[in-house]
């Protein structure tokens, strides 16, 4: 049997034991809609760490950090890449709190902004979430497919088919609870094998000081925490990736399923502990391949074909990649499902929850085919993402800034993004990376992205200080946000489980 037909067999086995766990557990829960788009207060400490580090690792920790290590600084910019990944979820443990505090029966960020701020604003919020978690969605399933194309050259389609239609299948089943259940699945696969794949490739370059030796000798600027280009890129990567995952909704979701606030920031913070070396490992395995002229994100593949380790460990490399891309296909699927939902039932509050129901798993499978094509196109969506982080980094603080202050208007908040975007368009490069306007420090995503936030930040807080001494206008009352009926409550939901 080739190698592909092989590693073609371990992936359709891995996936359909994942879908498989995942059936399971659904069959065993009693479902609706509330429970299908929330699980409001279900989970505890341990099985909500293990959910938002799964739902948080995708296969890009294979691809992206080792681009970082190898391509893009050294040392410094992985360093930036895991204190930017393990930021962007440690956050959630100050503002997850917060917002479940004002909103104890809320479902998302979106529906918060909502009656916080009104229409122009919710269109924008949710404008910048949808096109950030599709985008990370077909980035995901682009990575796993051309991951078992290069491992053992399985066609891009073949791919994005299977690892779909098996997260298809228990997603569309179960919703929420069950992905949160398979995450922690995963969890137990994802971090032992990364210890692995680490420890097998330093022991078959002969030791932790035989590894980096070479890389010391013949680049030792990648090692160097003073590497300038390596800071830049890691302080660019801080801002991009705390200001897109404030827009995830499955960290929302999460936060809403933790059983109580002690539960949110225990989950939130240890899982912001382990993500951060577990992405450090990922991102040394780039720096390891340095040493045989390898670099960008397929160095850590390349360097398992430079090694020529066994196959059984190309099998493995598969697994972990799998258990990576589907933690996370499921949460992105069932949070823009969750965000299209809410819309339903505002708009159609009548309808009975199963139609809801239906519907919404009708848009989790019209979200879900587009990522297959372009994954089976293998198009980079790099360029993409950049512009959601743009959008992210200038909405993020009149976002969040209005769960804190009374006085920040609708108008307000949506003038300052509207403003950060603009300003930092200024600076933003082409699709080529060339500069968009000929402006001295055009073209650099650091000062486009520091421009956004920055702009945005200081036009919310002058504004909001400006109009509370010369027009002072009524609060706003957060109590609002406390009455707020149910978006998915029918006479068929349950009621929430209370801590």
């Amino acid at each position: 049997m080739s190698m592909g037909a092989v590693a073609l067999l371990v992936m359709l086995v891995t996936a359909a034991a994942f879908a498989l766990i995942g059936l399971l557990q659904a069959s065993q829960q009693a479902l609706n809609l509330e429970n299908y788009m929330v699980s409001r207060n279900r989970v505890g400490s341990g099985m909500a760490l293990a959910t938002v580090v799964a739902s948080s690792m995708g296969a890009w920790i294979l691809f992206s950090p080792p681009e970082a290590g190898s391509a893009f600084g050294g040392l410094a910019a992985l360093l930036g890449y895991c204190v930017g990944s393990a930021a962007a979820v440690a956050v959630f443990a100050l503002f997850g709190p917060r917002l479940r505090a004002l909103m104890p029966q809320g479902h998302s960020l979106n529906e918060y902004v909502l009656h916080r701020y009104g229409g122009l604003m919710y269109w924008l919020t949710e404008g910048v979430m949808v096109l950030y978690m599709f985008i990370y969605l077909a980035a995901e399933l682009t990575a796993i497919a051309k991951a078992t194309q290069l491992v053992a050259n399985v066609p891009l389609g073949w791919t994005a088919l299977v690892v779909m239609t098996a997260v298809f299948a228990y997603t569309l089943y179960g919703g929420l609870q069950t992905a949160i259940f398979t995450d922690a699945i995963q969890f137990a696969v994802i971090v032992p094998l990364l210890i692995f794949c680490f420890g097998f490739t330093v022991m078959a370059l002969g030791g932790l000081g035989n590894a980096f030796a070479p890389v010391q000798a013949n680049a030792p600027e990648l090692l160097s925490l003073q590497n300038i280009a390596g800071l830049r890129f890691g302080a660019t990567l801080i801002i991009a990736i705390v200001a897109a995952e404030i827009f995830n909704q499955g960290n929302w979701q999460r936060v809403y399923a933790c059983r109580n606030q002690q539960v949110v920031r225990r989950a939130f913070l240890g899982s912001a502990a382990l993500i951060l070396p577990m992405l450090l490992l990922a991102g040394l395995l780039g720096l390891l391949a340095v040493q045989f002229d390898l670099a960008g994100d397929t160095a850590f593949f390349e360097l398992l074909k430079v090694l020529q380790v066994p196959s059984w460990v190309l099998m493995v490399v598969i697994v972990l990649a799998l258990a990576l891309v589907m933690s996370s296909l499921d949460t992105l699927l069932n949070g823009i499902a969750s965000i299209f939902t809410f819309d339903l039932r505002r708009f159609w509050p009548v309808a009975r929850s199963q139609r809801i129901l239906n519907l919404a798993r009708l848009l989790t499978v019209g979200v879900g085919t587009p990522a297959v094509l372009i994954a089976a196109r293998g198009y980079s969506v790099l360029y993409l993402f950049f512009v959601a982080d743009l959008l992210c980094a200038a909405v993020l603080f009149p976002v969040l800034y209005g769960l804190y202050n009374r006085h920040i208007s609708s108008l307000n908040a949506f003038c300052s993004s509207l403003l950060g975007i603009v300003t930092g368009l200024l600076f933003f490069p082409k699709p080529d990376f060339t500069p968009l306007l000929p402006l001295p420090g055009a073209a650099d995503l650091l000062n486009s992205f520091a421009v956004a936030l920055i702009v945005s930040t200081v036009s919310a807080l002058v504004w909001t200080a400006i109009a509370y001494q010369t027009h002072p206008a009524k609060p706003f009352d957060y109590a609002q946000l406390r009455q707020r009926k149910l978006a998915y409550e029918t006479a068929e939901t349950e009621p929430a489980q209370t801590p």
